[in-house]
Formats: C-alpha cells, sequence, structure tokens
C-alpha cells in the first residue's frame, strides 16, 4: 500500500468468530478508512451473516471461502482466533499486504513483531509497506498495559499474576456452554460439562488450555513469555496462575508487582493516571474497584482498582486489573495496530 492511499481495502478472515465480530464493530468504530471489507471463512463457515455488538445479522455481510479469495485485492489483512488458518494463509497474505494475526500461531517467532497497542507501539518498525504483526493473548495485553507505566517509573523486578479468564476466551461455544448449564442447573438439571471437561456454570477451573509435563498450563506460560516480550525484559520473573471463571467477559488479574526501589501506592496511581489505555478506578469513587460485568465492558479500556501497597515488603505493590477480552484486548488492539501501520506510510 503507498503512502498516498486514503481507503483500504481489508480482509477479516475467521469474520464469524467472536472475535471476527468484534473487530468488524471496531473497524466501524474507529477512524480507519475502508473501502472495501471482504469478510472470510474457511469453508464450513461461509455464507454466515456477521453479527453487530446488540447481536442483529447483517444480510449484506456474509462471509466468503478464504480459499478462494486472493489476498493480492487487499492492503490489510486480520486474522482472528483460529491458528489454523493462519498458518495456512497468513505468510502468503503478508506479501501482499499488513497481516495483523490475533491467533498464537506467530506470537514470540523470531522475525514477527508482537504488539500491543498501548505498550509497544514502535515494535511495528521491521514490518514496511507489507508484513505479518502478531498479537499477544488478552491476559498478556491486559497484564503488560497496567504494568507497563510503572515499569518504566521503576525497575520491576518479579510479578505475580493470577488471572481469573471468561469463557469467551474459548469461543462461542463455550459461552453457548455456560448459558447452558446455567439454565440446566437452575432448572434441577445437570451440567454437561463438555466444553472445559468438566462443570464451568458456578464453579471455577484452575486450568486455561493444556497442562503441560511441568504441571504449568500452556496459557500460563504464554503469559509469561508474552509479558516479557511485551515490556522488553526477557529476565523479568513473571509467575502466574490461570483460572476459568463463569463470566462470559472481561478478563481479572490479581497482580503482585515488586520493584528495584521503593514505591508507594500514591506515585503507582499518578503514574498510572497518565498510562495509555488505562483507567484508574479510584477508592472513593462510586465504583471503588472494577468488575467484568460492568465498567470492563468498554471497548478502549484497561481498568486498575485497590492499588496498594505490599504489607510484607516496602518495594512492591498489589493491585486489581479488569479488562474485556475480546473488545478491548483482542478487537480493540488489532484495530489500534492497525491505525499504527497505516500512520507509518503516511
Amino acid at each position: 500500500m503507498s503512502g498516498s492511499t486514503t481507503k483500504l481495502r481489508v480482509a477479516v478472515v475467521g469474520a464469524s468468530s467472536l472475535i471476527g465480530e468484534a473487530l468488524i464493530a471496531q473497524l466501524r468504530a474507529q477512524d480507519l478508512p475502508v473501502a472495501e471489507l471482504h469478510v472470510l471463512e474457511d469453508q464450513r463457515n461461509v455464507g454466515r451473516a456477521i453479527s453487530d455488538e446488540r447481536g442483529s445479522q447483517d444480510d449484506e455481510l456474509k462471509t466468503s471461502d478464504v480459499a478462494a479469495f486472493d489476498f493480492s485485492r487487499s492492503d490489510l489483512v486480520f486474522f482472528c482466533g483460529r491458528a489454523a488458518l493462519a498458518e495456512r494463509y497468513a505468510e502468503a497474505a503478508a506479501a501482499h499486504a499488513w497481516v495483523i494475526d490475533n491467533s498464537p500461531a506467530f506470537r514470540l517467532r523470531p522475525g514477527v513483531p508482537m504488539i500491543a497497542a498501548d505498550v509497544n507501539a514502535a515494535a511495528w518498525r521491521p514490518v514496511g509497506r507489507c508484513g505479518l504483526v502478531s498479537l499477544p493473548g488478552s491476559a498478556s495485553v491486559a497484564l503488560a498495559t497496567a504494568l507497563a507505566p510503572l515499569a518504566a517509573m521503576a525497575p520491576l523486578e518479579r510479578v505475580e499474576v493470577a488471572t481469573y479468564q471468561a469463557v469467551s476466551g474459548s469461543g462461542r461455544p463455550a459461552m453457548d456452554e455456560l448459558a447452558g448449564e446455567t439454565v440446566a442447573m437452575l432448572s434441577g438439571k445437570r451440567a454437561r460439562g463438555r466444553a472445559f471437561g468438566r462443570q464451568i456454570a458456578f464453579n471455577v477451573i484452575p486450568q486455561v488450555d493444556v497442562i503441560e509435563d511441568d504441571g504449568s498450563s500452556r496459557e500460563e506460560r504464554r503469559l509469561w513469555e508474552e509479558t516479557r516480550a511485551l515490556l522488553g525484559s526477557p529476565s523479568l520473573a513473571v509467575n502466574a496462575t490461570s483460572v476459568r471463571v463463569p463470566v462470559f467477559f472481561g478478563h481479572s488479574l490479581a497482580v503482585h508487582a515488586a520493584f528495584g526501589r521503593p514505591i508507594s501506592a500514591f506515585e503507582a496511581l499518578e503514574v498510572l493516571r497518565r498510562g495509555s489505555g488505562i483507567e484508574v478506578i479510584e477508592r472513593d469513587s462510586a465504583a471503588q474497584f472494577p468488575t467484568p460485568a460492568t465498567l470492563a465492558t468498554a471497548p478502549d479500556r484497561v481498568y486498575v482498582g485497590r492499588v496498594r501497597p505490599d504489607p510484607t515488603r516496602d518495594r512492591a505493590l498489589n493491585f486489581w486489573v479488569v479488562a474485556d477480552n475480546v473488545r478491548k484486548c483482542a478487537a480493540h488492539n488489532a484495530v489500534s495496530v492497525a491505525q499504527i501501520l497505516v500512520n507509518s506510510a503516511r
């Protein structure tokens, strides 16, 4: 794409997924000039109408077969969620267009920049006029966004985090499972427990993705590797526990951060208030602290609350983070990265 181009030919692969539909809503909401919008899917999902955020279907916007699409007809391509589609088509598309991959397929791959727009926007520079950019997982986006301004103020030595992750992180079938189980159990019936191998309604499951041989889950490993990469701190100690909770949208994180010098809660709040993409919820406000069912539904903010000192050491803080995993951490981040690339070409 040339710098003089004012309108973009955009393709969204995996458009009927939760992230795909949220991304299309963000394209419409944010100031990104779109001349053509191609919504693409694998063969089994061809012909699906795209739903808006109110659940209404747009019968004029139906998915086409990605296998038949000529990516030279695009300037910007988003891959949404499914790693298999990205692995098959993303590199070929990147020969013609900017490709922004929201799946795990290319994260941390050498030569592929991984970007959270509010954390390391400058990482796009090796991409040029076309090429491939990966996006981190939603929990990593939320954590790194909250940590970045603090790490810029004082050396960050260690992070302990427990994530409480919404079922939408596993896609629409998992959301349907939670809804169905909730109705069944309130009706005196048994939960099926198919999506997560056990009941998720009225339950918490201390496993997100596969448990590996060392006892850590794949999600926990992603969280520490991606957070280090986003913050540019390859030796940062990150200890994570990832938990699936019966919430539809919004990941929550309990964070303990240790620093190289004493840092007060007052200092931290001052820095966080100026942080990119962050909204601090003050203790004396009406909200008091963020929750996924309330404030986290806004698509452009990571919310931070309950900022307080660690009573056992003078160089550490505890705080609470909430963000909409689909809208903010995936879709909004993807479109924000696209805006960075477009602006770089002007």
